[in-house]
């Protein structure tokens, strides 16, 4: 008779963290100044506000926007606020930059909602592959977050770990 098969995973008491959980999935939305700029490359103030004005800003209802200018241009900073102060009211969140930009700030945000405390002395690993790429920052910030409280932080697979941190 054989021997029962036991899980050792399971009972290594290891949490497993999949940072696809926290990828920003929320719809974007870019916001490109250079689309009301005076010939495509100044920023006439009477004509940018009129433009403002005249926007359908219900379209931006619930998104996270990048607010970026393709235009080898030069934007005073007020121009940003003022587009922020009629994009405030309907984006989920808006961040000055490219699309590239808004989805690390929204993933960073994302994972910093972490309760940590949930971690405190556990071991964990942190999910390595998965259908979605998850980029490096996101590792580099999901260790930042839990190596104050945990015991020990792997990278991997549950039955094939690297070990990145053990608290001595």
């Amino acid at each position: 008779m054989s021997e029962p098969f036991i899980n050792k995973v399971a009972e290594s008491g290891l949490i497993t963290l999949d940072l696809e959980k926290w990828y920003p999935r929320d719809e974007t939305a870019v916001f490109d100044m250079k689309d009301y700029l005076f010939m495509g490359m100044i920023l006439k103030e009477k004509d940018f506000r009129d433009a403002l004005k005249n926007i359908d800003w219900e379209s931006y209802r619930g998104k996270n926007v990048a607010v970026t200018c393709s235009a080898d241009a030069i934007i005073p900073v007020w121009a940003y606020m003022l587009v922020a102060t009629y994009l405030q009211p309907f984006a989920k969140e808006m961040v000055m930059g490219d699309e590239k930009e808004l989805h690390k700030t929204i993933f960073l945000k994302n994972l910093s909602a972490i309760d940590v405390n949930e971690y405190t002395d556990k071991k964990v690993v942190i999910k390595g592959c998965g259908e979605t790429p998850i980029a490096d920052y996101v590792y580099m910030e999901i260790t930042k977050l839990l190596r104050p409280v945990v015991k020990s932080i792997m990278y991997g697979e549950p039955c094939s770990t690297v070990p990145v941190f053990k608290k001595k």
